[in-house]
Order: structure tokens, then C-alpha cells, then sequence
């Protein structure tokens, strides 16, 4: 038996119950997967509050995880070529990551770069897709500045990053208490509040070519609308509503758009973290038991990295 979260209904974290149940063994074109870290994101918890159809339940929470082999399927192979019992390896766009064991699509698992942890390889591909697809779908390019909304969060993070191997400049928005974080991925801080389109002005005096925003508050859109003349080179994460009213561009792993492109970049992403160009700042990790404790943390503060669940 494996142990797994699952949610009962759908609502808040009061829904969610840990659960033992048999792993079913993989058919073709699927792998079982020894889990040996569960990535978290924001993304797990609010899927619970989206109201479905009851038919649904329970649901299997968890998008991505990093693992050994356990089975393979007859004839299969996964998504970047091979793969036997005992391999190293992550997943991505999966469902039910929360648990010890998981079986999945063989075509969103990869081989895992040995120079990443498994904490680490867990939670590579759900930030690193959405930051690839923001940079995408602004057409950002080489010799630009760009301003990113809540730099030092997770998906900023990979934002920096990527954008620092296209030669694309960045003013990261953050706290003062995060600068180093955003210095530290070669751009450039500035504080959140009052004040804040002519600090960005000021740091970015060759001008503002497009926005990211990470956070969705009225501040990051409003700010993002002043710099940037041309709507269709901005994208938010987390400002639905002002997207619809502003007419910038939204992005999310539901869309099919977002869906297509993201399954597109994971062989990329990978191979930047293999060459040590795209890394993944750890918080703090917790064991699957304390999966609540662990999503509490990350629904309620800036963790100040990322978090993994470890069965």
C-alpha cells in the first residue's frame, strides 16, 4: 500500500485526507514512480477551491515530483528516450504527486540531470514553464529591459534566469529584505510601494520594453501599464481580472495555449539545469505526513524558496 493526498471535496485545505491505496501497475506508455520528492506550488492548493463536478472526486493533488523508476510499461519509453527500473527521473504535468508512489504518462517524465537534487528536480518545470511561456508570449529579446513583478518569488526567479541567458536585462520588484536574492541572478531591485514607476524609471533609463507580473497586485499592473505602451507586451500570472479589463495578456497551465507551450520547453529547461544555468532555491522541505503543515506555510507567506514534500 502507498500513502497519498487526495481531496474529498472541493474547498480549503480542511478537505484534504492522507490516504493509503494500491499504485495500479503501468499499462504501455506508462512508468511507476518511487517518489522521492513531491514539488509544491501554489497551483495545488487553489485547484481545491475551483468548484467541478463531483464526479471528479477525489481529486490527486500534486503536479510534479522527482523519483526512481520503480516499473515500466511494455514498450515504452519516456520522454527523453529509455528508461529502466532504477533511473532517475522527474515528471511533470502529472496528477497525484503528493503521495509515495505514482503512476503516470511515460511521456512527461524525463531522465533527472545528476547535479540536481531530487527537492530540487521536483520543482523545476512548473515555475520554469510559466516563466518561459511569460518571456514567450512578450517576445522579449536580446539587448531589451524587461520588468518582473515579485522577482524573488519562485517564478521570478526562473524569469531572471532565463532571461539572463536570452541577454535580456531585468528590474526585479521585491522587498528590500530579497534584493540579494535578485541581485544575485545578474538584475537589477527595486522596492515594492509608493514611488515605484519612477524607481523603475530611474534604474531602466534606456526604457521599459515589457512587463511580467508574477504577483497580481493593482501596483504590478498599474506600474506595468505606465512602462509599457503596448498592452500586448505585458503578461500577468495572477491578475485575471485586470487582464480582462486592462487588455494585457494572461497565462495559465489550464489554457491550451499555455498547455501546448509548456510541454514544448520541459526537454530545454532540463538541459539548462544539466548545465547548471537554471537552478532551484530551496526553502525547506517536510515529510509527505506533514504535506498540511507544509501547504499552510506556502499559502500563507513568502517561504523564501521552494518547498518539498519527502516520503
Amino acid at each position: 500500500m502507498e500513502r497519498s493526498w487526495v481531496a474529498v471535496d472541493f474547498g480549503g485545505l480542511d478537505v484534504l485526507r492522507e490516504v493509503e491505496a494500491d499504485v495500479p501497475s503501468p499499462g504501455p506508455g506508462q512508468v511507476t514512480i518511487e517518489v522521492r520528492a513531491a514539488g509544491m506550488n501554489p497551483a495545488d492548493y487553489k485547484y481545491l477551491t475551483r468548484r467541478g463536478d463531483p464526479s471528479q472526486l477525489p481529486l490527486h493533488v500534486g503536479y510534479e515530483v522527482a523519483g526512481i523508476l520503480r516499473a515500466v510499461g511494455p514498450d515504452t519509453e519516456i520522454a527523453s528516450g529509455g528508461g529502466a527500473v532504477g533511473d532517475e527521473v522527474l515528471a511533470f504535468r502529472i496528477s497525484g504527486g503528493y503521495g509515495s508512489a505514482v503512476t503516470v504518462p511515460a511521456k512527461d517524465v524525463f531522465a533527472k540531470p545528476s547535479n540536481l537534487g531530487f527537492p530540487e528536480a521536483a520543482n523545476l518545470l512548473l515555475v520554469g514553464t510559466t516563466a518561459a511561456e511569460s518571456l514567450h508570449v512578450v517576445g522579449a529579446r536580446a539587448g531589451e529591459t524587461i520588468v518582473v513583478h515579485g522577482a524573488s518569488g519562485a517564478v521570478g526567479v526562473s524569469v531572471l534566469q532565463q532571461a539572463r541567458e536570452l541577454g535580456i536585462r531585468v528590474i526585479g520588484t521585491a522587498s528590500e529584505a530579497r534584493f540579494d536574492e535578485v541581485r544575485r541572478f545578474s538584475a537589477t531591485p527595486v522596492a515594492y510601494g509608493e514611488g515605484l514607476e519612477q524607481r523603475v524609471r530611474d534604474a531602466a533609463p534606456e526604457g521599459i520594453a515589457a512587463a511580467i507580473d508574477t504577483v497580481g497586485t493593482d501596483e504590478a499592473v498599474d506600474v506595468s501599464l505606465a512602462l509599457v505602451a503596448n498592452r500586448a507586451r505585458i503578461v500577468t500570472i495572477a491578475a485575471g481580472a485586470r487582464a480582462e479589463k486592462d487588455g494585457i495578456i494572461r497565462i495559465a497551465g489550464v489554457m491550451p495555449a499555455s498547455a501546448v507551450f509548456r510541454d514544448g520547453v520541459r526537454s530545454r529547461l532540463i538541459q539548462l539545469a544539466a548545465d547548471g544555468k537554471l537552478v532551484v532555491p530551496i526553502a525547506r522541505t517536510f515529510p509527505l505526513d506533514d504535506a498540511m503543515d507544509a501547504l499552510k506555510l506556502l499559502s500563507g507567506q513568502h517561504p523564501g524558496g521552494k518547498l518539498a514534500l519527502i516520503p
